[in-house]
């Protein structure tokens, strides 16, 4: 039996001790290491990574894909993810898919189907305004809910380009990006946005986080602002989404 590897880190104010097999995820998550007392904790098992490896195999082949071979320490890395996940929801948190970034201290969350290029987009707006946009996650950021207000949190789970910081902005607008000729944004309600939300959000297995998520999904969407984008690869299309939604 591997000697369990134990540490702590700090996902939207709150602290998680993960115990692992591998060191692997504690390198991943080092940028967010804490000392501070654990609010709650995750610990892998052998089990745990022979589950994940069935996930990956049956969702490569569902795509008609042969199944890449992954090692049990980059298994071990989205089995502590998704156990952190499933969790957050008990402190109003959850992980969403998309992409944040921040200019003035405001977030700005880009989400979309696949492919669509939410990264590209958030690089317009890097090239655009420069040293006064900050990424805070380009992946997997974790939203907190309060009674007033969305706040978005950087996490290690930032994307294949690793772009993202260990800071939280008060989340301003969530915009649906979609792919166009002419660049232009509309301001959508909550039944436009709502099935994008739904589909971008991560989904708790245990089905009491799973109704605390879709209250929480219905909350933020009365408290940011929603639209929709049609952009292309201009850089026009960062100035026509800033100006569109910073208010």
């Amino acid at each position: 039996m591997k000697k369990m590897i134990t540490n702590r880190y700090k996902l939207a104010d709150k602290v998680i001790e993960v115990n692992s097999l591998y060191k692997q995820v504690h390198d991943y998550c080092k940028d967010y290491t804490t000392s501070e007392p654990a609010d709650f904790s995750v610990t892998i098992t052998p089990e745990d990574i022979i589950a994940e490896k069935k996930k990956s195999d049956s969702e490569y082949a569902y795509e008609g894909l042969p199944a890449p071979n992954f090692s049990d320490a980059l298994l071990e890395e989205t089995a502590v993810y998704r156990k952190i996940a499933e969790k957050m929801p008990e402190f109003d948190t959850f992980v969403f898919h998309g992409s944040v970034i921040a200019v003035d201290g405001k977030g700005f969350l880009f989400t979309a189907k696949s492919g669509t290029g939410k990264s590209t987009h958030t690089r317009l707006w890097r090239e655009y305004f420069g040293a006064k946009a900050v990424m805070v996650n380009d992946d997997k950021p974790m939203l907190k809910v309060t009674d007033s207000e969305v706040i978005a949190y950087g996490t290690p789970y930032n994307g294949k380009h690793n772009l993202g910081e260990n800071i939280a902005v008060p989340l301003k607008a969530i915009c649906i990006l979609t792919r166009g000729e002419k660049n232009s944004i509309v301001s959508i309600d909550r039944s436009e946005a709502y099935s994008m939300l739904l589909q971008q959000v991560y989904r708790p297995q245990d089905p009491l986080q799973m109704v605390k998520t879709l209250k929480l999904v219905d909350k933020m969407a009365e408290n940011v602002e929603l639209y929709r984008l049609a952009c292309n690869m201009d850089i026009e299309a960062a100035e026509v989404a800033y100006n569109g939604m910073k208010g």
